[in-house]
């Protein structure tokens, strides 16, 4: 069994979770709300339903999860983070229950505890969750919500949750209790057949499928990037939504975020979104990290375009790659893109990077995660068929000063790989967490 620098196996550590919220007085008893699992487009998902919410006039709690830059970013009220003396008041009430009880809990514990104890500080009773890995493993499934919503599955954290898509979507699809409302976004046919298998075991549901229950259509709006999308669900038909975050793959993750909130209306949580409200709230959603592109980017006396994208698996990077070659060719710029990677040691290397051309320079690098691999694993990882240029560097702002030195004045680095070294590229370029 798999031991924690604390000593004490995994499972226990979760299982401290209701004994910490217990501790606590029940803080997550009177919320009512989501839980997102899935491999990719949890945030953003996430991110969709927050502005679709308070369209409907609620003030809604939200827990995404990891953090890019503070950890104050995992508890948001109506989209904002919390301050940090808001986080640091939070954060002291769960770590004196840990200490007085006794009750050692995995960090995703304490990120759940501390946020279900500011809402209930902040007078807030709806909340949207993103489950960190897994499903009924994930700490934020002891909050007890009871719309289940499952973006999607990939091959990923495969030594945590098995190596097969059935494996993992069982692993996600766990988290679905009796009575439960679930929304399931579009899924390969072996995980589609493992969700069934789960589902079938639990009475009183409700299912929502992607085309099947819940149907979209999106569409180009004039000649630049923006997109409408229509959303058709058992309860209502939303046309004309705007999809602000790029990517044919943002498309599905708006309407399976709909489609939730329109569950929440269901479940009767909240009123049915306003179409007039809607449309606005939708347009202005944001999500660091995720193919965001920043025009205007310094280091030193470098200038230039960097694009953040949050992609750790390959089916991630196979998603946004029309995205990044699109960003290339626009750029205005004879020499190619330099790519700027990371990656936990767990993560198949050459998968993430096969994607992307394959004569790219490239600079390896690790972030400051215990986790991290190092440059010298990343390498020995490549495919031998890499011909671009790859170098080295010791962490996130020594390596984006060797890309702008290979990429030179305008020239385009891509950021990716991990979450962490997004939020640390992030820091390097002096953005504001968000």
């Amino acid at each position: 069994m798999h031991e924690n620098p604390h000593g004490l196996p995994r499972p226990v550590r979760q299982a401290n979770v209701p004994r910490l919220l217990e501790a606590l007085g029940r803080p997550e008893r009177e919320l009512r709300g989501m839980l997102v699992v899935g491999t990719n487009g949890k945030g953003s998902t996430c991110a969709f339903a927050v502005s679709a919410v308070t369209a409907a006039g609620a003030r809604v709690g939200s827990m995404p999860s990891p953090h890019l830059q503070e950890p104050r970013e995992r508890i948001r009220i109506d989209g904002v983070p919390v301050t940090r003396a808001e986080y640091t008041a939070a954060f002291a009430e769960v770590w004196h229950a840990i200490e007085r009880h006794g009750l050692p809990v995995l960090s995703q514990g304490v990120f759940t505890a501390t946020a279900a104890v500011h809402f209930r500080r902040a007078g807030v009773g709806l909340a949207v969750a993103e489950a960190s890995i897994g499903g009924s493993r994930a700490a934020a499934a002891e909050l007890g919500l009871d719309v289940k919503v499952l973006t999607g599955v990939g091959l990923d954290h495969t030594r945590l949750l098995g190596g097969s898509l059935a494996e993992i979507t069982r692993a996600k699809i766990e988290a679905v209790r009796d009575g439960d409302h679930v929304v399931l976004g579009r899924l390969a046919p072996e995980a589609a057949s493992s969700a069934q298998q789960v589902l079938r075991t639990r009475t009183g549901l409700s299912v929502w499928r992607m085309d099947h229950e819940i149907r979209y259509a999106a569409r180009a709006v004039g000649r630049g990037p923006a997109t409408l999308v229509d959303v058709t669900t058992p309860r209502a038909v939303h046309r004309d939504l705007p999809c602000p975050l790029p990517g044919a793959h943002q498309h599905h993750n708006l309407a399976v975020a709909i489609a939730a909130v329109d569950a929440l209306a269901e479940r009767g949580h909240i009123r049915d979104p306003d179409a007039e409200r809607l449309r606005p709230r939708l347009a202005a959603t944001r999500w660091p990290g995720r193919l965001e592109l920043v025009p205007h980017a310094r280091l030193d006396d470098w200038t230039g375009r960097v694009l953040l994208e949050g992609a750790t698996n390959p089916q991630g990077v196979r998603t946004v790659a029309p995205e990044i070659l699109d960003r290339a060719r626009t750029g205005g710029r004879p020499g190619p893109p330099v790519l700027v990677f990371a990656a936990m040691d767990d993560k198949d290397v050459a998968g993430m990077l096969a994607p992307l051309p394959a004569d790219w320079p490239l600079v390896l690098t690790r972030t400051g995660s215990h986790q991290a691999a190092t440059p010298a694993a990343l390498h020995g990882r490549l495919s031998p068929g890499r011909r671009g240029p790859c170098l080295t560097a010791e962490d996130a702002p020594s390596a984006l000063r060797r890309a702008a030195g290979l990429a030179g004045p305008g020239g385009l680095i891509v950021v990716f790989g991990s979450l962490r070294l997004v939020g640390e590229a992030r820091t390097a370029l002096a953005l504001p967490p968000g």
